[in-house]
């Protein structure tokens, strides 16, 4: 038995004008539509029509070329997204991007980077993907199917000419030795039948459907995005321990929406922060490092109430709503008095956190019933600056040196007026406008502020009342609630990606014959071939394994030097044997 392989060059152009010259037997290995693969340039021909360039511009769009280019332009044009702030994400991100940036922010304003994702340009490339992979898909998956329901082309009359071969003489009848190798093939799962004096089989079609399935994989995630991004709603609420929220539109601190989504689609459900739980590693190099982060929560959905804990990355999920834990952080509690003595404001006041320690800054606001000691009606306004774990006293600005509350102080600085929150204009409640507010000043004319432990009072001047931090911290924790349809779908669509583009690359469409003649000294003569859609050295092993195992049934015959025949002696006559109309045996 001889076996060659004369697959030795990786030109892959050379390999397509193979498997053409072979005729039916070497097409049809790909469902690439001839165009994208044969480019013929015509010098002095016709010019194209308004029609023409019409078919023109459609093969080009819906060729794999180009919905390859596509999706790398809209992977490039993504990048903007990721580092510009985004005024649908972030919009006060991106306000102070503006301010930050007052060069770049005409130019990216006119180029739409603080709204990529729906710009002009992204959706154009958006539209533009999706037509082109329908448009290459949809007649690529019909010829699929017309191969599935054809037989493999017969044997070329000059089987030695292809990229594996092997030949051998055996004493078994040819009708034996192609009905054991019609057999041991349809054993090996390929699609096998008889074609004239030889049995033609083909294996690998998962190549052709995963890499259909990649591309349909695709189209289904680029309809998920789109889904997501017209029928989404996402709102953030910040709850302080003890509150409470229900999903309705006048509770969210801030919401956003898709253009598709109505108000009347929140999922009806409210909940409840019983506590929150925060550790830290407290020693060695990772001190201050989180560790925990839990929100005990109480959730009310159709009269059932229920408990939870949500944790970073394990949401609470009622209906079509997940409820994430974002963020958290310290409540001080207060308490004000106007100079009658009357309690005009209590309760834990929200401060922002400004460093990983919890170094939190923000406002208290006292802009209702209160009164000075003649009874005039004013706003009161306490500029507040509270650490956890205290550094210790110094000339500079204090910090946090832990997260949690070991040390906590509170530096407030107070200011009385007007807070201008009825001018109509919107107002950050974590800051002060100054604009109409006077700063209290003490005895010897310095401006009044005071470093605060929990229990401490503030006494503002001139009979003016006072303030005090209480005993009681609590924590509050920020949470986002979103309805995001479509995730499933783009799931579903990147592991149908991954299958696919897996079965396209490892998997190899190929096709074998085995050829069984009496020669003229009439001892059968045995011919193998095979043909791969890309060359590989794993065909020419597979037709040696092949080889291997047919000869169980065609042993070589005992006179026959299994090195007599060279590998590239040509093949013994073949009598006319004819394959069968429609295939190509040329």
């Amino acid at each position: 038995m001889s076996t060659t392989d004369t697959s030795g060059t990786t030109d892959t152009s050379g390999t397509t004008e193979q498997q053409e010259n072979l005729g039916e037997a070497g097409a049809q290995l790909s469902t690439a539509p001839i165009d994208d693969r044969v480019e013929t340039t015509v010098v002095g021909g016709p010019t194209l029509g308004v029609i023409g360039w019409i078919r023109w511009f459609w093969r080009q769009l819906t060729s794999m070329r180009v919905a390859l280019i596509l999706l790398f332009m809209l992977s490039l044009g993504a990048v903007p997204g990721s580092l510009v702030p985004q005024t649908s994400v972030d919009e006060m991100k991106a306000q102070a991007f503006k301010d930050a940036h007052k060069t770049l922010t005409p130019l990216y304003e006119k180029l739409q980077f603080f709204d990529v994702y729906s710009s002009v340009w992204f959706s154009a490339i958006y539209i533009l993907l999706f037509v082109s992979l329908i448009g290459c898909i949809v007649p690529r998956s019909w010829q699929f199917v017309g191969q599935l329901r054809s037989r493999p082309p017969g044997a070329p009359k000059r089987l030695d000419r292809l990229p594996a071969y092997t030949t051998w003489r055996t004493e078994a009848e040819p009708e034996q030795v192609r009905e054991a190798a019609l057999t041991l093939l349809k054993g090996r799962r390929f699609r096998a039948h008889a074609a004239g004096n030889a049995i033609a089989a083909e294996k690998g079609f998962l190549r052709e459907a995963g890499n259909l399935a990649f591309h349909v994989a695709l189209i289904v995630m680029l309809v998920a995005f789109a889904w997501g991004q017209l029928f989404k709603s996402e709102g953030g609420k910040l709850i302080v321990e003890g509150d409470g929220f229900s999903n309705t539109l006048t509770q969210y601190d801030d919401f956003k929406s898709g253009s598709q989504f109505g108000i009347d689609e929140l999922e009806p459900f409210s909940f409840k922060l019983d506590a929150f739980d925060g550790t830290y590693e407290k020693n060695g190099p990772q001190r201050g490092t989180p560790r925990t982060f839990e929100a005990k929560v109480s959730y009310s959905q159709g009269g059932t109430d229920k408990k939870a804990v949500i944790r970073v990355n394990e949401p609470l999920k009622v209906g079509d709503s997940k409820v994430y834990l974002i963020a958290h952080g310290y409540a001080p509690v207060v308490t004000v008095k106007d100079g009658r003595g009357k309690t005009v404001f209590h309760g834990a006041v929200p401060l922002l956190p400004i460093d990983n320690n919890i170094t939190s800054t923000g406002a208290i606001k006292v802009m209702d019933g209160y009164r000075d000691k003649n009874g005039k009606k004013e706003q009161l306004g306490f500029q507040a600056f509270f650490v956890p774990t205290f550094a210790g006293a110094g000339k500079g600005t204090m910090f946090s040196q832990f997260p949690a509350l070991e040390f906590p102080v509170m530096a407030l600085t107070g200011f009385h007026g007007d807070l201008r929150v009825n001018s109509g204009l919107p107002q950050n409640v974590y800051q002060l406008d100054k604009s109409k507010m006077k700063q209290f000043t003490d005895a010897s004319g310095g401006k009044l502020a005071q470093r605060m432990l929990p229990g401490e009072t503030m006494t503002l001047p001139n009979g003016a009342g006072s303030i005090t931090f209480e005993k009681d911290v609590k924590e509050w924790a920020s949470f986002q609630i979103s309805q995001q349809p479509g995730n499933g779908l783009a799931l579903a669509g990147a592991i149908a990606a991954i299958a696919g583009l897996t079965g396209s690359l490892f998997i190899q469409r190929r096709r074998i014959w085995v050829r069984a003649v009496r020669g003229e000294d009439g001892v059968t003569v045995v011919e193998m071939a095979g043909l791969g859609r890309s060359e590989s050295a794993k065909l020419p092993e597979e037709l040696g394994d092949l080889a291997v195992a047919l000869t169980a049934d065609a042993p070589p015959a005992p006179d026959a030097d299994p090195e007599a025949v060279p590998a590239e002696a040509a093949p013994p006559a073949v009598p006319e044997d004819p394959a069968p109309s429609g295939e190509a045996d040329k």
